[in-house]
């Protein structure tokens, strides 16, 4: 089932689709799906359909500091969610980083409430991916990270092997009396659902939203780049993962 959650969405995702389009025309001889398929990924690989799909998902969160999230706010605990890890190649067995946002803005916040006078858990979940079982659970990688930057050992907590945002949900509820307030560290397109999972599960939510996609307007109008015009595969890669959430939030009730 894990692997058919995985897998299943990719058939209506812009690649997928295209080449549903070509094998049907293909075999049913017609012209039109070999035009669809060119309409579909024309569409999705320009960059600017990709930034307009993650300023839908993105709203209304904007990024800010730790500071000003927790403004007035005493949570019990600091949740940083698993953005995944990579493995390297090597007998060394290192994981690297695929997003770095979320485990820095999660020891942001914690140092936050600590010189409010407070003493927060600060909970790392421990994403897991079946198809590597050798990898270790992110969640105990950044809780060695943050050891080694210095933070109490007392204060950390890694959770259990999970494998969506559904099951970090349930094993950081289980973890904190009911009705605990937290403050959720993850991507700003990611927020949305993760927060509707974690308030499912009895917990007060206070949304520290990082990893931003979308392009903030200050640095330049997205319309005059000319790249952005342009189709191409991070442009057809962007849109697809913005997509893929879209359709996360649809199957969890999520939006």
């Amino acid at each position: 089932m894990f692997l058919l959650s995985k897998l299943l969405p990719l058939l209506v995702l812009p690649l997928g689709l295209a080449l549903l389009l070509l094998l049907w025309g293909i075999l049913r001889r017609r012209r039109w799906p070999a035009i669809a398929t060119l309409a579909v990924l024309w569409l999705f690989a320009t960059p600017l359909v990709a930034e307009g799909l993650w300023r839908v998902l993105e709203r209304p969160y904007a990024r800010q500091s730790a500071a000003a999230v927790l403004a007035g706010s005493k949570p019990l605990a600091v949740v940083v969610l698993g953005g995944g890890r990579h493995a390297a190649p090597g007998p060394a067995r290192e994981s690297e980083w695929i997003d770095a946002d979320r485990f820095f803005a999660g020891i942001e916040a914690y140092q936050q409430l600590r010189r409010q006078g407070l003493r927060p858990r600060l909970i790392f979940t421990g994403g897991w991916w079946p198809t590597q079982p050798q990898l270790p659970p992110e969640g105990d990688v950044l809780l060695q990270r943050a050891l080694a930057l210095g933070l109490p050992a007392a204060d950390l907590a890694s959770t259990a092997r999970v494998r969506n945002t559904a099951e970090e949900a349930q094993v950081v509820a289980a973890q904190l009396p009911p009705g605990s307030s937290v403050l959720l560290v993850t991507s700003a397109f990611h927020m949305p659902r993760a927060k509707r999972l974690f308030e499912r599960q009895g917990l007060r939510v206070l949304p520290f939203p990082v990893d931003f996609q979308a392009s903030g307007a200050w640095a330049g109008n997205p319309l005059a780049d000319p790249l952005n015009w342009i189709p191409s595969a991070k442009g057809l890669d962007s849109s697809s993962r913005a997509l893929r959430e879209a359709i996360g939030r649809t199957l969890y009730r999520a939006w």
